[in-house]
């Protein structure tokens, strides 16, 4: 028997369907196939937004001699990225109900296809980080509307639990090729790890224009700069704290935006006849809970390569392209398992998965933050592989049960939530870990530290994933 929510799925887009594509073996065929380029196109979507995101870690050294930045303003080349993403997120599923998935992803795109551009052609750090936002801000736009544009082509939820796991494919292909190929391109020049997503943008946008428009709702669009304050204001103090001190003025002031922002944020929302996000969207236990597992999880695997690529290069002299074949394993383990994670999920169930996959992962970095600075280089790198088997094990089965547990008229919404939450845990954990590292001569005790801060969030998030309801696609079947 279907959920309530994926029967709505069902009824939606059936209807989207012409009556004489849904009769007979061959409609079947072409409505596969619809389905299947939808996938592709936001496949490739992810596969840019996540590449950029891996390479751009092995590149700091590089970019820190070549254009003059110092720890902050590698901080705010990853952050300026992270930030604007986690920002405009909320407003872009929303952005994605109101003009349709498709339409909403090919302009997120053409626009990161765009700023990428511009990141390889950056003069200095400060143009560097401006094309850093035009990039965050189109990936906001292009995350929502490609889980949408999954959950429009695939209204089954086994089935679509398992488009989910080759979505997640695009991430984890990229993740697995972004730290090798990083380390390669920067051998070259920084500046390629930017290029490279420009051919790959330009065939998705080729191919989106053979998909059939998406439905679009009348949702109303809601501009927070509240949220916009808050987050910045957050990452501006922690990136800054790494400087000047936490007591410092700017610091303090900074943290008093955020929390002043935040509460009129929160205020706004309660009371507002067209809310951005719907408060009542977290009385969903499902909801509330992915949004903490995106979180941590984020903390941990996005905030290790940044650390670790610090220190394979600067503390144990390693080549960018030595760094990333250390984290090949880590990677790779993510392109091997994602295929296999909605098969394993519908045999042993989602709650079971994700909390093995955030008690693995908070292993891993606990073992990392004691580990000696002189321990061989492949010790550090089998560690992070405990890391990135956490990946398929956690993401894809948590994504496809939030997209089961909302109506379809807030798929976009809801996915615009989870991916804030992450988006806000990986720019944080740069901040933090950033303003650990930065002093030079208490560098090795910061690597522990944030490893250790990561740990203990995984771990949080493990307990809480215990609250989840534990029902397998094939139940619902």
């Amino acid at each position: 028997m279907l959920d309530r929510p994926s029967a709505d799925l069902v009824g939606q887009t059936a209807a989207a369907v012409p009556e004489s594509d849904r009769t007979g073996g061959g409609a079947v065929a072409a409505f596969s196939t619809r389905s299947g380029l939808s996938l592709t196109i936001a496949l490739l979507g992810f596969f840019v937004i996540t590449l950029d995101a891996v390479v751009v870690n092995v590149a700091l050294p590089s970019i820190r001699d070549d254009l003059g930045a110092g720890m902050t303003g590698l901080q705010w080349v990853v952050d300026a990225y992270t930030l604007l993403f986690a920002a405009l997120l909320l407003s872009a599923g929303a952005l994605s109900d109101r003009f349709g998935a498709r339409q909403a992803f090919g302009a997120g795109l053409a626009l990161f296809t765009i700023a990428s551009a511009g990141c390889g052609l950056a003069a200095s750090v400060q143009w560097l980080i401006i094309a850093r936002l035009f990039q965050g801000a189109a990936a906001a736009v292009m995350m929502p509307s490609s889980m949408a544009l999954i959950g429009q082509a695939y209204p089954d939820p086994v089935q679509r639990a398992r488009a989910v796991a080759l979505w997640a494919m695009g991430g984890a292909a990229a993740s697995s090729s972004g730290p090798v190929l990083g380390g390669v391109l920067t051998l070259i020049s920084w500046r390629t790890i930017f290029f490279v997503n420009v051919p790959v943008g330009i065939i998705a946008l080729v191919l989106l224009t053979r998909a059939a428009r998406s439905p679009q709702r009348d949702v109303p669009l809601d501009w927070q700069v509240t949220a916009i304050l808050a987050m910045g204001g957050l990452t501006y103090g922690a990136i800054t704290a790494g400087a000047d001190g936490f007591s410092a003025p700017q610091v303090i002031g900074a943290f008093v935006v955020a929390i002043a922002a935040f509460a009129a944020f929160v205020l706004a929302q309660a009371r507002g006849d067209h809310p951005m996000v719907p408060l009542a969207l977290f009385r969903s236990r499902t909801v509330s809970v992915a949004s903490g597992v995106g979180f941590a999880f984020i903390v941990g695997y996005y905030g290790l390569p940044f650390v670790m690529s610090l220190f394979l290069q600067q503390v144990r002299g390693l080549s960018s392209l030595a760094t990333g074949v250390a984290f090949l394993p880590m990677m790779l383990i993510g392109a091997v398992l994602t295929p296999f994670s909605a098969r394993i999920a519908e045999r042993r169930g989602t709650r079971t998965l994700i909390s093995v996959g955030l008690v693995l992962m908070a292993a891993g970095l606990v073992v990392l933050g004691v580990l000696p600075a002189t321990a061989p280089v492949w010790v550090f790198s089998a560690l992070m592989l405990v890391v990135g088997v956490a990946g398929p094990l956690t993401m894809p089965p948590m994504m496809g049960a939030l997209l089961n547990s909302v109506p379809a008229s807030r798929a976009g919404t809801a996915s615009g939530v989870f991916n804030t939450s992450r988006q806000i845990g990986g720019a944080l954990a740069i901040a933090v870990f950033g303003a650990l590292l930065a002093d030079e001569g208490t560098f090795l005790q910061g690597l522990r530290s944030s490893l250790l801060i990561a740990a203990v969030v995984t771990i949080v998030a493990a307990a809480a994933s215990r609250l989840l309801p534990d029902v397998t696609p094939a139940a619902c079947a």
